[in-house]
């Protein structure tokens, strides 16, 4: 795990603990990779409530109330699908923000339509309507994982900038 990914985890803590806000997350191609580095920081559990990792199709449904028909209409790596990862989170947990992903991240699994690099990213705050990124990203299964993460906690950051503004 890099300095830098721990470096914006601490400064995603600290925005939240000024704020008195938790964190949830629901992870599926990046393993609990963003959970792992924010637990890497000292306190966090005063910001960082839970995570759900949910890899199968039925653990988003069991854990978090994906639906089976979105996840047979756009499938499990998709805008639609990383949107229910999120409400899904906040809906089985008491945090005030969730960060959600799913993704290929290779080295097989992709598509034409959907090739390795193909990743969905979804925030969302309680009482508020979530927003997504779709990314392409390249490099080996470790370095799309890394960068997700890095994409995730910076986007998180940018969000709570403008949540709390």
């Amino acid at each position: 795990m890099t300095q830098n990914l721990i470096k914006l985890a601490q400064q995603l803590g600290e925005y939240l603990t000024q704020h008195q806000l938790q964190l949830v997350t629901a992870e599926s191609c990046t393993g609990g990779w963003i959970a792992q580095t924010v637990t890497e920081v000292a306190g966090c559990s005063r910001w960082f409530e839970r995570g759900f990792v949910c890899y199968s199709n039925a653990s988003k449904q069991e854990m978090l109330g994906v639906s089976e028909m979105t996840l047979q209409k756009f499938g499990a790596v998709s805008t639609e699908t990383v949107m229910a990862m999120a409400s899904g989170a906040l809906a089985h947990s008491p945090a005030d923000c969730a960060v959600a992903v799913s993704g290929i991240a290779g080295p097989d699994g992709g598509t034409l339509k959907k090739p390795v690099g193909t990743v969905f990213l979804a925030w969302q705050w309680r009482g508020q309507a979530g927003q997504t990124l779709q990314l392409a990203l390249q490099g080996s299964r470790h370095q799309i994982r890394e960068q997700v993460v890095g994409i995730a906690l910076n986007q998180l950051l940018e969000k709570f900038r403008v949540y709390s503004a």
